[in-house]
């Protein structure tokens, strides 16, 4: 009997290992992913976008020094919207 869980894979951070569905909770793992080697790949997908929010400015608080007249980011989404 298939189930709609069958075919996503996920990467555990508390064994450092893919997974199916049914292993580990939740908030121990990162996912679904379509394939176990897109799990295995977890942890760069999460440095890669770690990196992109790092950098890209409209994430960024200004420093203290800059003044708060600072031109706004047009397209910022929630939080960050002005």
């Amino acid at each position: 009997m298939s189930t709609d869980h069958d075919n996503e894979w996920y990467y555990c951070l508390k064994h450092h290992a893919v997974e199916p569905y049914a292993a580990c909770k939740a908030g121990d793992r990162l996912g679904p992913y379509a394939s176990q080697a897109e799990a295995q790949a977890a942890l760069e997908h999460v440095a890669d976008r770690n990196e992109q929010w790092d950098t890209d400015p409209r994430f960024n608080d200004p420093d203290e020094d800059e003044d708060d007249d600072e031109e706004k980011v047009e397209g910022a989404w929630g939080p960050f919207r002005f």
